[in-house]
């Protein structure tokens, strides 16, 4: 039982979820691990630091307090992240805080980026002849602005050695959960995405939701209502002469609304689902592939292969042989 030291580097008008996110993450953690395993010591201890000590505002406006200033930060370090947001661009001007980047990472087990704090790393140098990511409306930028950093566009998180950098916002969290999955097992992440209603390892990468999802749902609430019956009822008959006539339209018109107010055709809604359905039974089930695709709606398992390897690259034998839970006897 030892105590990980996690700092959280922020700035004004910085994305309040890139700092709660991460740390409510390694916070739950540790009472999980004080209330389940009976630690006797926090798992983690989790504090925020900024160029200063003291309330700050971030984007939201909600303001948050930095426990310590930059200066007064002593010891070694277990992960540092760095929070994004608007604030970045203003904070890449700091040179006292990019200098103190430099020198902090001879102390810290792991640094890690969150969203747009990824430029703030890179400005510090730390980059150079890695692979990272940030927001998908910002790969090309840093990009642009950073030739020595190899950009990758569509991870949720991106590993280069010591360094982690993850995409947008939320994407924090998913890699803390990585990170407590790295330092104490599948077991325990697991449990704390449950809690935090999280998928453990969400299924795709970034583009599903700069692309796909950048629609959400449809305008009108008759389709919302049959995106969520469809998500409910995978094993289903979901053709789209059986949609229409749920939605009271002709089979053709249905096509073409829905299309258009989903940003993407009936039948790629209706695999995606699937596949997400069939991913979470894999996921959380023994059953067996072949009464999974059945039960989904793929009929074969030739058939939920080919749909798994089109939406997230992996057969679903080898998804499950590396995302399934470990389930007692």
């Amino acid at each position: 039982m030892r105590t990980r030291r996690i700092v959280m580097l922020a700035f004004p008008d910085a994305q309040i979820i890139d700092i709660t996110g991460p740390l409510e993450v390694f916070g739950r953690a540790a009472r999980w691990m004080t209330d389940e395993r009976g630690w006797r010591v926090p798992a983690y201890t989790v504090e925020i630091a900024a160029s200063k000590a003291g309330p700050f505002a971030t984007s939201s406006g909600i303001r948050l307090i930095a426990d310590r200033a930059i200066a007064n930060v002593r010891g070694p370090l277990d992960t540092l992240l760095v929070a994004g947001g608007r604030g970045a661009t203003a904070a890449l001007r700091d040179r006292a805080l990019i200098e103190w980047l430099r020198a902090i990472i001879r102390r810290t087990r792991r640094l890690c980026s969150v969203c747009t704090g990824a430029f703030l790393i890179a400005e510090a140098g730390l980059l150079d002849g890695l692979s990272a990511t940030t927001h998908w409306r910002q790969c090309a930028r840093l990009a642009a602005q950073y030739p020595a950093v190899s950009v990758e566009t569509d991870p949720i998180f991106v590993r280069a050695g010591k360094i982690f950098s993850s995409a947008g916002v939320t994407a924090g969290i998913d890699l803390a959960l990585a990170l407590l999955e790295d330092d104490h097992g599948r077991d325990v992440a697991l449990a704390v995405a449950r809690e935090l209603v999280m998928f453990l390892r969400r299924p795709g990468g970034q583009s599903q939701f700069s692309v796909q999802l950048s629609a959400q749902q449809a305008d009108r609430e008759p389709l919302r209502d049959l995106q969520r019956w469809i998500a409910d009822h995978p094993g289903a008959d979901l053709s789209v002469a059986a949609l229409a006539r749920r939605a009271a339209m002709s089979s053709r018109n249905f096509a073409r609304v829905f299309a258009r107010e989903v940003g993407m055709t009936p039948g790629e809604f209706v695999e995606n689902s699937r596949v997400e359905a069939a991913r979470r039974r894999l996921e959380e089930s023994v059953a067996g592939v072949d009464s999974i695709a059945s039960e989904c709606g793929f009929g074969t398992r030739e058939s939920m292969r080919r749909a798994f390897i089109r939406a997230l690259h992996v057969p679903p034998s080898a998804y499950r042989s590396r995302f399934q839970q470990k389930l007692s006897a």
